[in-house]
């Protein structure tokens, strides 16, 4: 994928689509994850590459283990493993981030879904016949002190998947030529998963224990050209027998959009609903620049600012944000249609609503990763994240509507 880096020559066609999202791919939406989906590529070119473990704990507190794999065109890759643990009853947050050395995939006697590295392991589980027919057992030690113990399972009626089947399923691709791309970002998703383990912090132990979400993402080129904004949900409630509400939403920047160059601000928004410890419904939705959503999609995935107010940085952070999702039943004996809404309120930057912190995107990448993404002088990107307790409402096949009680994480990132 250097097309991105050493080409700028323009299609033959200049009003010729640049981009081109899994989104507004036919056919159904749901694609099960096969083996190969959320094994490490370890791609050359540049390229991006992470997973991530979003935990919702019993008690409140909230932990993101994450593994990302940096390309940077022909130097040596360079792997980072972060983690944060944030109790919001305290405001007490712990963060790691570790360059780790000696990293392998697969490790001797596995598949390339596991790895480790002198820092840390993640060893995946297949367990078919089981309630649980897939994990992940999380071992790191991120310094002397702090430690971490995981295992993370996943249910039997919540499927990982991606949007479309096959091999391609899940890809969207930049540029004019679908087969030879500018670049390329794909999604696969763990839903809801249920976690159990424990933290090791200044040498004392914290067990930890509740639901949460696995993501598998690459970002097949410079990540300040794959979007300008990013939206982030995981709703997590041990409500109903164990409900799940989450969406993954970008936005193109101007060099990519439907006509050609300049004609960027595309949204894709991909999303999904459990109900029930089922996976009941996926979504996604394309929304193009100047276009009005239809209120009466059969398909709905939206995240809408209700009301913004403009940060230190110039940009519109939102306060208000609402979250829709309207899909296809993918249960056999439920058949129709799944909706749900959830608004949440933020605040504003004088008085913030379960904000967790105000990432600073240049202060965390590695150096060499910086250095040749090479952003634009005086753009500073940044992370806004917030948890918050929040009532998601959601009506099925049936029209009975249900108010459901449980704890929202929500990023929103601006690049540009």
């Amino acid at each position: 994928m250097f097309s991105s880096f050493f080409s700028a020559a323009p299609p033959v066609d200049p009003t010729a689509p640049t981009f081109h999202p899994i989104s507004s791919q036919g056919g159904e939406l749901f694609g099960p994850l096969e083996p190969k989906d959320t094994e490490w590529a370890c791609a050359s070119g540049f390229i991006t590459e992470t997973q991530v473990f979003y935990t919702t704990g019993e008690d409140g507190t909230f932990l993101n283990f994450q593994l990302i794999h940096s390309s940077v065109g022909l130097w040596y890759p360079t792997i980072q493993c972060t983690c944060k643990v944030y109790d919001p009853k305290t405001g007490e947050m712990t963060w790691k981030s570790v360059n780790v050395t000696n990293f392998v995939t697969p490790p001797p006697g596995l598949d390339k879904r596991s790895s480790k590295a002198d820092e840390f392991s993640v060893t995946y589980k297949s367990n078919p016949d089981s309630d649980s027919p897939e994990s992940y057992i999380i071992r790191a030690n991120l310094g002397t002190d702090f430690q971490l113990s995981l295992e993370i399972s996943r249910p039997k009626g919540v499927p990982g998947f991606k949007i479309g089947q096959g091999e391609k399923g899940g890809f969207s691709y930049f540029g004019p030529d679908v087969e030879k791309p500018d670049g390329y970002v794909v999604h696969r998703f763990w839903p809801r998963y249920y976690a159990t383990g424990h933290i090791i912090r200044d040498g004392k132990a914290q067990a930890i224990q509740g639901p949460g979400m696995f993501i598998h993402a690459i970002q097949g080129m410079r990540p300040n050209l794959v979007a300008a904004t990013w939206n982030f949900a995981n709703f997590q409630s041990p409500q109903q027998g164990g409900v799940s509400a989450t969406q993954m939403e970008f936005k193109t920047l101007q060099d990519y959009g439907p006509k050609g160059a300049g004609s960027g601000g595309v949204v894709v928004n991909i999303g999904s609903l459990v109900l029930g410890d089922k996976l009941v419904a996926v979504t996604a939705e394309t929304h193009l620049p100047g276009e009005e959503s239809s209120t009466d999609a059969p398909v709905k995935s939206r995240a809408t600012f209700l009301t913004t107010q403009v940060d230190p940085d110039a940009y519109h952070v939102p306060g208000q944000i609402a979250f829709e999702w309207a899909g296809a039943s993918l249960l056999p004996n439920s058949p129709g249609k799944y909706t749900a809404k959830l608004q949440i309120d933020v605040g504003t930057q004088e008085a913030p609503k379960g904000l967790v912190e105000k990432v600073d995107v240049l202060a965390e990448i590695p150096r060499v990763i910086k250095l040749a993404v090479n952003y634009v002088a005086g753009t500073k990107p940044y992370i806004y994240q917030w948890l918050n307790p929040a009532t998601l409402s959601l009506t099925g096949p049936d029209g009975a509507d249900t108010e459901i009680e449980g704890t929202l994480y929500n990023e929103a990132t601006f690049i540009s």
